[in-house]
């Protein structure tokens, strides 16, 4: 057990992180003459940190045991609570809007879901980007608590690759874990990621710039990527002025959520390397190149005998239009190219929805901002089969690989197998729910997947109709954010919390 420490709780150190936060939008009404807006987000930050003071110095002089198990029941109770204050400022902010709306846009951007609850007209400027900004917050929450929580008790991804059960705690680490809190875990990691996070979305935002876009938009498309979370002020990269060239500089920063290698251990000498060994990355490069050819192929048999085939220049312009989107939704991102409708009005096809919603229950990778069943458990559900197939050939043969490389195939499968089950059985609980509120089946299928996804504009492309966030029921909105919040830290996590041993320490 962790010696008591007399650090703010999670949820003292949230509401302040929440006044600094506001202070984006109230600089920015400020800026361009949206002085109503600035003056609300101001005063609500100014609120956050007088509450959140008083209840720090409240408790300062109380000490606390204070684990990994609980900051992570923390952590799971605060996606409950936090986006009703953060939904504040824009109840302060509008008229003609519900709470229970806004309560479900905060908590899809604190998710990183980015659901599309409201048009862009709706909103004003500012409005828009203290969603960017709650989104690209939550992306930053999610970095450190993977590391500096997650990692310790070997969730999230890691009891892939672990050699101790899920919710546990790794025996190399007991000595250190003595020694250093969680609550100087949490710190040591958010002083480590935390300039990182920050610099890659300026140079993101720069570079979108660059590219043409409205710096606004260039802005909360750079936390929208670096996030995962697809908001956007207009109808994503495609109205944003930045064309093919800012839709490849966001397909490069798409790396940062197929892989933790990416940003984990800082840009050594090593960095690139280490990319290139990545078993994550490797396996993403090759669902964006095989599924996108697939795709295309699929468009020209199509097409074939018409006269969409003398178009070279489209046929190119259709092809990446399918890259971009494949691995927007691999990341569980969400932004659609702007040559995706010309490839499927190339060929005269439906939008292939079951396609995009099997990318985004894959997910990216682990310890990223993307949601889903992340990248290694693909892989090693991937090592286990292909060693399968070679025992039926071969039943005396052995493999190599290493004792990571058997740990993976092994142990690292079944509970691969045992977190897909959950993933499947959860999507199913979803949609029954959401199927009691009076939806239909591909409603309420298409929803639970985006909402456990954490993939939220997949209702606006995966169905022949886009299905309206804003026109659903009141208790499918609720559904909708319990499951964005299951969604966005696994079943494992709450299976860990409700282990008895979690209540013993």
């Amino acid at each position: 057990m962790a010696r008591p420490d007399r650090s703010p709780p999670i949820f003292v150190t949230l509401l302040i992180a929440a006044a600094v936060a506001s202070l984006v939008p109230s600089f920015y009404g400020a800026a361009v003459g949206d002085f109503d807006n600035a003056r609300v987000f101001f005063y609500c930050g100014l609120l956050f940190a007088i509450a959140g003071g008083f209840i720090g110095l409240a408790v300062a002089t109380t000490p606390r045991n204070r684990t990994e198990h609980r900051y992570l029941l923390g952590l799971v109770l605060s996606y409950f609570w936090l986006p009703l204050v953060l939904s504040l400022p824009m109840v302060q902010a509008t008229q003609d809007l519900r709470l229970i709306d806004i309560y479900l846009d905060m908590a899809s951007a604190l998710t990183t879901t980015g659901a599309p609850i409201f048009t862009p007209v709706q909103l004003a400027d500012t409005l828009h980007l203290w969603r960017a900004t709650v989104g690209w917050f939550g992306g930053l929450l999610i970095w450190i608590t993977a590391l500096a929580v997650l990692s310790p008790l070997n969730l999230g991804g890691f009891e892939v690759s672990s050699n101790v059960l899920p919710g546990t705690q790794i025996a190399s680490l007991r000595g250190q874990l003595t020694l250093v809190t969680a609550a100087g875990r949490l710190h040591r990691a958010a002083f480590v990621l935390t300039p990182i996070y920050v610099g890659l979305s300026i140079v993101l935002a720069m570079a979108l710039t660059i590219a043409g876009e409205r710096p606004l938009h260039a802005v909360i498309h750079a936390m929208s990527t670096l996030s995962t979370s697809g908001i956007s002020a207009v109808a994503g990269p495609p109205d944003g002025q930045g064309g093919v060239i800012g839709e490849m500089v966001i397909a490069v920063f798409f790396v940062f959520a197929l892989t933790r290698r990416s940003f984990s251990n800082g840009f050594t000498a090593a960095w690139p390397r280490a990319l290139v060994q990545d078993r994550e990355l490797r396996l993403a490069v090759f669902v964006a190149l095989v599924l996108p050819s697939f795709l295309f192929l699929r468009h020209w048999l199509a097409a074939y005998g018409g006269d969409g085939l003398d178009d070279i220049a489209g046929a190119f312009a259709a092809f990446w239009g399918s890259i971009f989107t494949v691995l927007s939704f691999l990341t569980t991102t969400g932004f659609v190219s702007a040559n995706w409708g010309q490839a499927l009005g190339w060929s005269g096809l439906t939008t292939p929805g079951l396609i995009l919603a099997g990318l985004v229950i894959m997910g990216g990778g682990v310890a990223t901002t993307a949601g889903g069943l992340k990248l290694l458990r693909i892989y090693a559900l991937y090592k286990h089969g292909t060693r399968e197939i070679d025992r039926l050939i071969y039943p005396h043969s052995v493999a190599g690989a290493g004792r990571l490389g058997r740990r993976i195939r092994r142990e690292g499968a079944f509970i691969a197998w045992v977190f897909f089950m959950l993933l499947l059985i959860t999507i199913g609980a979803v949609s029954v729910a959401l199927g009691m509120t009076g939806l239909d089946f591909t409603q309420s299928l298409i929803l639970a997947i985006s909402a456990i996804a954490t993939a939220g504009p997949l209702a606006s492309v995966a169905g022949e109709v886009p299905i309206s966030y804003i026109a659903l029921s009141d208790p499918a909105k609720f559904i909708l954010v319990a499951a964005m919040v299951i969604g966005r830290m696994e079943t494992l996590v709450f299976i860990a919390i409700l282990n008895p041993s979690f209540w013993r320490s």
